[in-house]
């Protein structure tokens, strides 16, 4: 079947302006079965897999909805911040993501306030944002029931309420925190729930809370990512597990071999992850760690420096993992093979993405030869090995010498952000203008966030860029500046 085009939806002129701005010129399948049904105002449960285009399919009807609504009622975005749409999300940083869509999709609305509430942040500046009124909240269930539980949340006036990846929600054990909120929001709404898999018991938080719900289920073949998959043996010389230095030997070899501008590496537990960081650190690679027991702020920062290429190298374990999405991303190495077949999958199709060709390599011992045979067939894709040099007799210190893999960029941290009326505009104009003096080509991405914002800059002048934000002035005020952790 066709895709279809945006321009067939009964959307508004400034919706389908935006959506040609941004180059969306076709309907995914899943948002050519859902727009239709959300713009009707009906209950649905959509499911298909991550990566589908859902984000849009509900905020556009979303957006559509507050636009006629405000239309209608002859209301103005900038003077009446009423909380029309909550829309929860199992993870921070899919909240990130879904933010950063709504923000996307949304900019010709003007006046339009969106709102992330998510651990690992203050409630205060929450409060606050949250009393100078909002039209759309995304959140976590943790932190929207908090803040429901303090009472300075109210949900009286949402009319849209979206569960995205709820299966996931369910895994984390959201279920009580998810029907709490259910309960808080009017009755006369509508709800949508996305999920990639339809478990029970979504089916009887539908019956609860929809009211004659809509499916639209997307079959997706399973087809062979654009992923360039291969594994390399080391030995077993400690009975059936590995000896750390033989592994971190032949993860050299690979970054030495292929050159990747960014990579992530998969382990299976958060004691090997700061292991192997360390490990890497010592000789100097451009790398750092993602796992459980990182602070927020830590997490924030260690996420910010590798979308912007201040970091090379990531290692982390699945669940710190979750929800992130990265450009460009080289390799995929499975330091440790993962238990389930599933797993495999969800790590390497972090590359070869938006039609660029991918990598992933998997560094087994031989015990580890039969779970690769299952994600063989799982997958139905064949996995050659590559054969490493003879690296016995070659020591780390040498396989470090004969790379290359310092970053081109660093990060700092800016203690203001979207709240504080920060745009990236106005970074890029302090750091090159008259008092910053820098070339555009040396300042990087640039990253605002609700209450700060993260800055790369060419290695060479990030300290001449500090000194200069410090002394400086951003829009006639002055920030906390620093080097990012």
């Amino acid at each position: 079947m066709p895709m279809k085009s945006f321009s067939t939806l009964p959307l508004s002129a400034e919706l389908i302006q935006v959506v040609q701005e941004l180059g969306y010129e076709k309907m995914t399948p899943i948002q050519a079965e859902s727009i239709p049904v959300l713009l009707a105002g009906r209950d649905l449960i959509g499911q298909s897999k991550t990566g589908s285009g859902k984000t849009a399919a509900f905020t556009l009807p979303i957006l559509q909805k507050i636009s006629k609504q405000f239309s209608d009622q002859n209301l103005n975005l900038q003077r009446d911040t009423t909380l029309r749409a909550l829309v929860l999300c199992p993870t921070r940083e899919l909240c990130t993501q879904v933010v950063r869509e709504i923000r996307k999709l949304g900019r010709k609305h003007i006046g339009l306030q969106v709102l992330m509430l998510s651990g690992g942040t203050p409630l205060g500046p929450q409060v606050y944002a949250i009393e100078k009124g909002v039209h759309i909240v995304v959140g976590t269930p943790g932190r929207v029931l908090d803040h429901l539980k303090k009472r300075t949340l109210n949900l009286a006036s949402v009319n849209t309420l979206v569960l995205d990846e709820a299966d996931r929600m369910l895994d984390m054990g959201f279920h009580d925190e998810m029907e709490a909120i259910l309960r808080e929001v009017p009755e006369e709404r509508q709800t949508l729930f996305f999920s990639a898999t339809f478990p029970k018991t979504i089916e009887t938080m539908s019956k609860l809370y929809q009211k004659d719900a809509v499916r639209v289920t997307i079959e997706e073949e399973e087809t062979a990512p654009a992923i360039d998959q291969f594994y390399c043996e080391v030995p077993a010389r400690q009975g059936t597990t590995y000896d750390f230095t033989d592994k971190l030997k032949a993860l050299l070899w690979l970054l030495g071999n292929y050159e990747p501008g960014s990579t992530i590496v998969f382990c299976n537990f958060k004691a090997v992850v700061v292991e192997l960081t360390h490990a890497l650190k010592r000789l100097g690679i451009s790398a750092d760690g993602l796992q459980g027991d990182l602070e927020q702020s830590d997490r924030d920062s260690v996420m910010a420096k590798f979308r912007n290429k201040s970091i090379r190298v990531m290692v982390a374990t699945d669940v710190a993992a979750r929800g992130i999405d990265v450009e460009d991303l080289d390799l995929v190495v499975n330091f440790e093979l993962p238990q389930k077949t599933d797993v495999y999958t969800h790590r390497i199709g972090r590359t070869g993405r938006a039609g660029k060709k991918g990598l992933a390599v998997s560094v087994i011992i031989p015990k580890e030869k039969v779970k690769l045979t299952e994600i063989e067939q799982h997958t139905h894709v064949s996995i050659p090995s590559i054969e490493l040099d003879n690296l016995d007799d070659t020591s780390v210190d040498d396989l470090k010498n004969e790379l290359r893999f310092e970053s081109k960029m660093s990060t700092l941290f800016v203690a203001g952000g979207r709240k504080n009326k920060m745009r990236p505009g106005d970074l890029l104009g302090a750091l090159t203008g008259e008092a910053g003096g820098l070339k555009g080509s040396d300042i990087g991405k640039i990253e605002i966030h609700d209450f700060f914002s993260y800055v790369a800059v060419a290695k060479p002048f990030a300290h001449t860029a500090l000194t200069r934000l410090q002394e400086g002035r951003i829009k006639g005020r002055r920030f906390r500046i620093e080097m990012a952790r």
